[in-house]
């Protein structure tokens, strides 16, 4: 147990910083700074030297070397593959203890994670490849924090029953919203608008489903996206309709959590409140600023941090009988 807390601890720091590099690596366009998998242009660091790179560019010779996008994304392995390493001596400390579900499941997901990022590469950036990434990633912080939770002595908490099962449909609310905006930064789609309230004059006319949420499968290289215009105005368009739904319906949630609570959970529903408000703020600003590179990196981790925390919320609420009241 001693060592658990401060493995889970740092895991919990190391996710973050590998969320944060992924949305970097990709909003700087370096998803397939190294176009192959685990290593780049064939070594086990991006080449740098004038044979290397002449090496590289002779097995890859529709993918010249760039170094900085090449170091992006290579960094942003390094760190993923420590955080692996690192949950799976969770893992195996936690063989000691009864309770090896959780970290069973990190250990799953972290693999699987890994299986999704050379897909990443290997399949040239498909959307749903890129989406499912993003939410594998967002899901293993949520269960290293609840990991975390569960290490500590279980509060005594008194909520309505109602509110227990509300959660539920919240959270989904909250990771459709997420995986609409994985979507929508997975086809390219994040300039697609930019008007405020929805979109430039005559969007409505010109609303594209069919396409906007096709899967496009046998494209060769899907960076830049391959989505029409009027596509990718569909999915921005999407993604800012779920973003009011969304901001009504947690918003909601977290204040009846917030009257109706005390102590930790009335805390983690003010702090869902702040992240809610940031998130729509930082959201606006990407459309009025035209994505800049750190509101748009800040959008991915407070989106990160807010499902964490609403979960961690859902888990302090279900973990004891005494967690409800009529």
């Amino acid at each position: 147990m001693r060592a658990l807390k401060p493995l889970v601890s740092c895991a919990i720091v190391l996710a973050m910083l590998v969320i944060l590099l992924g949305a970097y690596t990709r909003l700087t366009d370096a998803g397939l700074g190294c176009p192959d998998w685990p290593g780049c242009y064939g070594f086990l660091k991006v080449p740098e030297q004038a044979h290397h790179i002449e090496q590289a560019e002779a097995l890859y010779p529709d993918r010249p070397v760039e170094s900085h996008k090449a170091w992006n994304e290579m960094i942003h392995r390094y760190f993923a593959g420590t955080l692996g390493l690192l949950i799976l001596a969770i893992f195996l400390f936690s063989l000691k203890q009864k309770r090896v579900l959780l970290p069973s499941l990190l250990l799953g997901l972290v693999i699987f994670q890994a299986a999704l990022g050379m897909w990443t590469v290997t399949l040239a950036l498909h959307p749903v490849v890129v989406m499912g990434h993003l939410l594998g990633g967002f899901s293993l912080l949520s269960l290293l924090a609840l990991y975390w939770w569960q290490l500590q002595p279980a509060p005594l908490i008194a909520v309505k029953q109602s509110l227990k099962l509300l959660f539920w449909p919240v959270l989904l609310v909250l990771v459709a919203q997420i995986a609409l905006g994985g979507w929508t930064a997975a086809n390219y789609a994040a300039l697609a608008c930019i008007q405020l309230p929805v979109c430039e004059a005559g969007w409505a006319g010109q609303l594209n489903f069919d396409e906007a949420f096709s899967l496009h499968l046998g494209y060769d290289n899907y960076e830049y996206g391959v989505m029409s215009q009027s596509a990718r105005a569909t999915v921005h368009v999407m993604h800012r309709v779920g973003a009011v739904v969304t901001l009504l319906v947690v918003a909601a949630y977290a204040i009846a959590l917030w009257r109706n609570s005390s102590g930790l959970i009335k805390n983690m529903a003010s702090l869902v409140l702040l992240l809610l408000l940031l998130q729509f703020s930082l959201g606006l600003a990407n459309v009025v600023l035209h994505l800049p590179l750190a509101n748009a990196v800040a959008h991915n981790f407070v989106a990160a941090n807010l499902v964490m925390c609403l979960v961690v919320i859902g888990y302090q609420l279900h973990r004891n009988k005494e967690s409800a009241y009529a």
